[in-house]
């Protein structure tokens, strides 16, 4: 039984070094907060705003961050 439990939590590791999902984005992970808003150049509050209108798909975040670029800066 150890073996098997030792096994599933390798498996289930999450990964550190990028989003938890590369399409999208979940508002409720601080670590995809962190990532995506460090990715995209904006704040997390930014981000936050983006997601609440657009969705939390990574295209339509990034297409919504890039139209209005110049009234984030």
């Amino acid at each position: 039984m150890s073996e098997l439990t030792s096994k599933l939590e390798h498996e289930v590791e999450p990964n550190t070094n990028g989003p938890h999902d590369p399409h999208e984005i979940n508002p409720k992970m601080a670590s995809d907060v962190h990532y995506w808003a460090k990715h995209f150049g904006v704040t997390g509050q930014i981000l936050h705003e983006a997601i609440r209108v657009h969705g939390t798909k990574v295209e339509k975040v990034r297409a919504a961050l890039e139209q209005h670029k110049v009234s984030l800066t």
